[in-house]
């Protein structure tokens, strides 16, 4: 069975990814899905006024309702699926959760910008591409038209 590690931002082009699972399902067979969202740590003087367990509640309430559309689609699907949220710098830990728990693959959607854009603004799926031992299936949005 065909492990594979799902991030998710919760954006269209995130749950595009959704589609192209349902067609490796059917020509892989049982996939053991694992979504997985990853909320950015708060830092700095924010943290002086908020407890760990609210911070823990509201990364966790987050991270859930960024997972929402995804795990409403696998459940109509009937995909069973497990959710994961974890909080750090967001490509840096995807790359640590595949392989810390050795993931066969990691298929992720991207904005599809272009080259130059990209550059300029950085892309967690490009990074994810370049520091991840594990494979990665990047899936685009189709063009407009």
């Amino acid at each position: 069975m065909l492990k594979v590690l799902v991030p998710l931002d919760g954006s269209e082009n995130a749950n595009r990814v959704l589609d192209h699972l349902m067609k490796l399902r059917a020509l892989s067979g049982e996939l053991d899905l694992h979504l997985l969202n990853v909320q950015i740590p708060i830092d700095g003087h924010a943290r002086s006024f908020v407890s760990h367990d609210d911070l823990e509640t509201w990364h966790r309430e987050e991270g859930l309702a960024a997972l929402a559309t995804a795990r409403a689609a696998l459940d109509a699907a009937g995909l069973p699926y497990t959710h994961h949220i974890a909080v750090g710098h967001v490509a840096d830990t995807i790359v640590r959760y595949a392989t810390e728990h050795r993931f066969d693959k990691i298929v992720m959607g991207t904005h599809g910008r272009g080259a130059l854009l990209q550059a300029l603004l950085g892309s967690v799926a490009h990074a994810v591409l370049e520091r991840s031992p594990v494979p990665v299936t990047l899936v685009k949005p189709l063009p407009p038209g």
